[in-house]
């Protein structure tokens, strides 16, 4: 009966441990999305541009790329658990800064600089308590539901940012995020830590290097849809008569290249480098972040374009959007959780190219079904496929990329982990948004060259205004604008048809470069392993 209580205990103990570190993934992933719809909202109440808000959230997600892998050899320097709780100490500090923010320098403090912060010592010290704390066993079901918890932040994040902007006000979202901080300290006095062996020097050099690389290569990234890839946009800067971001990116390239060629010469010499330069030469570890990278460019990219469809093309509002994508949590969490319960020794390549078979499937249906007279009931069964798919990938992946290492390197694993997914994120959305704008002026500018309601003149002004691109909006908002320009019925009824179809063909057009990726994924899966990780303890 004592065996039987003590065993009931563990479990207890180890599902409270659980919880804590999945509260910390989704605390972390929320700031991503949660302010999405009330950007123009937070704009208004602090005085300043959408565009500054819009800053604000891109140098969040910079900041916690460029430090993440030195914040996952921080933990390994005072220990993961302590990393995790200084590094919501400086979260929990940025919010309540955030919530009280005056002005957008102060909203840039809070939330960009030290919410970014706190998220590098948290996200790899997640990681690596989850590899202390389970048995390798345990583990898939354990980054399932870490890598869960994550996505569905990143799915609600919309809704509980338009449900607190409609009713309350956008502050109350930072000042919640303080007290679920605090939460979470509390519940952490449980999670075991391993003590920390000898005292590591922090390789100062190679940590500015791969921020630079990390920071150009993302900011490049990220600013490519307002600046272009390589031709620059109108009023975007130059660079020797290019875009910024094709040399953004290529500073982001060598500084890696340095970094490289810094941590081998470290490692040789018998000195303690920021990554041990062996991991990348880990066939399996560097296909699971591989896969990392893949899953977040297919999530991120749809986050970004099936709220688009909801929001504007349908004319949802913000809590409705979020209600609508709430399929895609629900089957997320189903199979992050039930794979590893009721199929624990399933080859996790299999799982894997399931996933993204699966988030194929559910990509072409929702291209099929989008039609101009079409409701928004028809992207319920596509994100139920996606989810199932996104799930399956969390349930793997997060185990096979630790459980191809040590223990003491599983910081350096979370940190690289997170970096992969922060690079797939950025390169998601901005791949996802150009192709969608490009798509969308090359059929609004055939459309109304082709349509005989539309007089040559207002074609012609059309080509001289648009160069930059014809922008995403709303119908009423379209007429509304349409109107101002003094354009008649007619005219504005034809313009707005041709929009309302070219607003189409742009969304397909991201949705099928998403399959193709998703496609092309399932050719880098023979890296993940065929057996489960820790099957042979189970035998």
């Amino acid at each position: 009966m004592s065996g039987s209580a003590e065993v009931s205990g563990k479990d207890k103990a180890a599902g409270v441990v659980l919880l804590t570190l999945c509260a910390g993934q989704f605390l972390m992933a929320l700031d991503s999305s949660v302010m999405n719809v009330s950007i123009a909202t937070v704009a208004k109440d602090l005085n300043t541009t959408v565009t500054g808000i819009q800053s604000a959230i891109v140098l969040y997600t910079l900041v916690m790329a460029m430090l993440m892998v030195t914040g996952g050899k921080v933990g390994s320097m005072i220990g993961r658990k302590r990393a995790f709780v200084i590094g919501l100490g400086i979260y929990c500090t940025g919010s309540l800064t955030t919530a009280l923010a005056p002005n957008l320098t102060v909203l840039l403090i809070g939330w960009s600089v030290l919410e970014g912060i706190g998220a590098a010592l948290i996200m790899p010290a997640i990681v690596a308590l989850v590899a202390g704390n389970f048995p390798r066993e345990g583990r898939p079901r354990a980054y399932g539901l870490v890598g869960a918890a994550g996505a569905i932040a990143i799915a609600v994040g919309p809704l509980i940012g338009g449900l607190a902007t409609t009713y309350a006000s956008w502050r109350y979202v930072f000042a919640g995020e303080v007290v679920v901080g605090a939460g979470i300290v509390l519940f952490s006095r449980r999670i075991a830590d391993a003590p920390v062996e000898g005292r590591e020097r922090l390789d100062k050099l190679g940590a500015l290097l791969w921020a630079t690389g990390m920071g150009c290569a993302i900011m490049g990234v990220l600013k490519a849809g307002e600046w272009g890839w390589v031709v620059p946009s109108e009023g975007a800067p130059t660079v020797l008569g290019v875009s910024p971001v094709i040399w953004l990116l290529l500073g982001g390239l060598l500084a890696v290249r340095l970094f490289m060629a810094h941590i081998q010469r470290l490692d040789a010499e018998g000195k303690e480098p920021l990554v041990t330069p062996s991991l990348f030469g880990n066939r399996q570890m560097t296909g699971g972040l591989v896969m990392f990278f893949f899953q977040f460019v297919v999530m991120m990219g749809l986050f970004y374009v099936i709220p688009l469809y909801l929001s504007v093309a349908l004319g949802l509002s913000a809590i409705d959007t979020g209600i609508k994508i709430t399929p895609l949590s629900i089957t997320m969490l189903v199979a992050a959780v039930g794979i590893p319960k009721f199929f624990p020794s399933a080859s996790p390549r299999r799982v894997v190219s399931l996933g993204f078979v699966a988030a194929v499937v559910g990509i072409v249906s929702l291209f099929s079904a989008m039609d101009v007279s079409a409701s928004a009931e028809i992207v319920t069964g596509p994100l139920l496929l996606i989810g199932l798919g996104m799930g399956a990938l969390a349930s793997q992946l997060g185990s096979v990329t630790v459980s191809a290492v040590s223990d003491d390197e599983s910081p350096e694993v979370g940190g690289l982990q997170n970096t992969a997914t922060q690079f797939g994120a950025s390169l998601g959305t901005a791949v996802s948004g150009s192709i969608l704008i490009a798509s969308l002026t090359a059929s609004f500018m055939t459309g109304i060259a082709d349509n005989p309601a539309v007089p040559p003149e207002v074609v012609s002004q059309a080509n001289v205004q648009l160069t930059a691109g014809v922008p995403f909006v709303s119908d009423a908002d379209l007429e509304t604008a349409l109107q101002d320009a003094g354009l008649d019925e007619q005219t504005t009824q034809a313009v707005m048809e041709v929009n309302e179809q070219a607003r189409l063909d742009g969304l397909r057009s991201a949705l099928a470069l998403l399959a193709l990726v998703a496609v092309v994924a399932l050719f880098f899966t023979k890296r993940i392993p065929d057996k489960q990780p820790g099957a042979s303890a189970v035998a």
